[in-house]
């Protein structure tokens, strides 16, 4: 993939804390740096990106971390979600997620804990458990609850233009984690 190694010394150049926290100044570096990128690679199939661990888990961030960051509190931070997840399939159908570092691993998987499936949600606990990872995996368990139970993020809802049910309003539009 164009600029791979660009997309992960960035990203993993960055502290935990970056990482996780909002920070207006770094979605503005990764909107300038990284925007033009991320429109045009989503044009590519899924297979394009899985030539090797490395390309996959940079097409990963390009498509789940940076949106995230780029369009925060906009629909576009959940766009190419269904991209990333399909990337993420087939990197680990290909071994990729063993081939890995262990601390680049947690972001090749994290599509499966972003997604609003069930399923994707129950594999994404197993993978974090086999990371060995217990801050993640405690992460991945309150992700596959909320979708357990209300079979979405109620936190996405008024982006993404989603009447929240009762049952939501009351238990909170903000994450539990």
């Amino acid at each position: 993939m164009e600029r791979q190694d660009e997309i992960l010394d960035f990203w993993f150049g960055l502290t935990r804390e970056q990482w996780w926290t909002r920070d207006d100044a770094l979605d503005a570096a990764i909107r300038v740096r990284f925007l033009e990128l991320w429109k045009a690679e989503q044009a590519h199939s899924p297979d394009h990106f899985t030539g090797s661990p490395d390309a996959a888990l940079a097409a990963v961030i390009l498509f789940d971390q940076f949106p995230r960051n780029m369009f925060r509190d906009d629909p576009r931070s959940f766009a190419t979600d269904p991209l990333a997840l399909a990337i993420t399939n087939r990197a680990l159908s290909k071994g990729y997620f063993e081939a890995l570092p262990q601390e680049r691993r947690a972001f090749l998987i994290m599509p499966l804990q972003h997604s609003e499936d069930l399923s994707d949600q129950e594999r994404s606990v197993e993978l974090f458990r086999a990371l060995g990872d217990d801050f993640s995996l405690g992460f991945a368990i309150k992700h596959r609850d909320v979708i357990a139970r209300f079979g979405r993020f109620p936190h996405r809802n008024a982006v993404l233009g989603r009447q929240s049910r009762p049952e939501e309003r009351e238990f909170g539009l903000t994450p539990p984690w």
